[in-house]
């Protein structure tokens, strides 16, 4: 039988890893995922943005060692480093939101490229990290509404604020590899600075606003029908726990310090599992049941993509990654954490169940 120290031969017991952002949804199932690793696990980020959150509900303060700070406070971000000294830095901490970047641009641009940047001087400062991945999004790429999977090799672009402000990010880190951490000279820095690149995230414990899965609870909750702006839109649905599970392969195989790794990389669901709104939300309603439905209200406020989709091949020829759950199985594992979380069930507990149903089911 599979236990947590046989995935990824054991290399994370042990490991000081910094996370930052790690009171966010991606960074709070990260904190988890970590903790029954075996790693040392801190966290370096601003308060939790919603009530509820999956940090506070989980209590995950109890788990790793939190510091909270911004991302743009050099001084801060870097005593916090210096002191923790860690092996490995995950760089979740961002302005998440397209919309929310059409409402506050700046600082859109000041949190995703200069925290960027800060976290990137304050590593080459205090040395002795082994393996950064910055974590970005499908949405760096210039979307050309193309039927077919961008590669990361793909121009980088963004018509809104926020995807732009994360090509900008892959651009910066890019561009620190080549002048600061190139594997070419690994020996000499013996960091390896990768990015990562996931699709449309889902799963219990996002509360975030104009996210789909959250505006979906939310009117359940309200007894509301959920209303879809862009039903047709296609977006690269996946779990929460495949990219999560893509981002520790990398960084595993990225500590040889080979040049193949110290790259940029996809992590997105198969092509059968890119599907539209309209679909995704049909389909809630149907594993929710209890007469939960929804409406069409277009909306022409700000621009949004109508087909985005991920080619990676890369990942599963290199780092032999592969998508374990579909999208139905996504969708069920996503109403049964919320189903469980609002009939009084703890959220820890829940999620560690479904981490282990990811990553020892046979």
């Amino acid at each position: 039988m599979v236990t947590y120290q046989d995935l990824f031969k054991g290399y994370y017991k042990g490991k000081k890893i910094l996370i930052t952002g790690h009171t966010g949804f991606k960074g709070s199932w990260m904190s988890l995922i970590l903790s029954k690793l075996g790693a040392d696990v801190y966290g370096y980020a601003l308060d939790p943005y919603t009530k509820p959150n999956l940090f506070e509900s989980a209590k995950i303060n109890e788990l790793v060692t939190s510091y909270i700070g911004d991302i743009r406070d050099h001084s801060k971000l870097f005593d916090v480093v210096n002191k923790i000294k860690p092996d490995i830095v995950i760089h979740m901490a961002a302005q998440p939101l397209v919309r929310e970047s059409y409402r506050k641009p700046m600082e859109t641009y000041e949190v995703n490229v200069m925290g960027t940047i800060n976290l990137l001087e304050v590593i080459r400062e205090v040395g002795g990290v082994k393996v950064t991945v910055n974590v970005t999004t499908d949405k760096c790429y210039e979307n050309r509404e193309w039927h077919w999977g961008y590669r990361e090799n793909e121009a980088m672009g963004g018509k809104d604020p926020y995807s732009s402000s994360k090509a900008c990010s892959e651009l910066v880190t890019s561009s620190y590899r080549s002048s600061f951490f190139n594997p070419e000279n690994f020996e000499s820095h013996k960091m390896a600075l990768a990015s990562a690149r996931a699709g449309n995230v889902i799963g219990g414990g996002d509360w975030s606003d104009d996210r789909l899965i959250p505006d979906f609870i939310r009117s359940i909750i309200d007894n509301k029908k959920i209303e879809i702006r862009n039903p047709k839109a296609i977006r690269p649905w996946q779990h929460v726990l495949e990219c999560l599970y893509g981002y520790l392969t990398l960084i595993e195989k990225a500590s040889r310090g080979e040049k193949k790794y110290c790259d940029a990389w996809n992590f997105g669901p198969d092509e059968s599992n890119s599907r539209n709104v309209e679909w995704i939300v049909s389909e809630l309603c149907g594993m929710w049941g209890d007469q939960a439905s929804y409406s069409i209200t277009p909306s022409n406020d700000f621009h949004e993509a109508n087909y985005l989709k991920l080619d990676c091949s890369k990942a599963k020829n290199e780092l032999k990654w592969f998508p374990r759950w579909d999208i139905s199985t996504t969708l069920e594992k996503t109403v049964q954490w919320n189903k469980a979380f609002m009939n009084g069930e703890d959220a820890r507990e829940i999620s560690f169940k479904q981490i282990e149903e990811y990553f020892l089911a046979d």
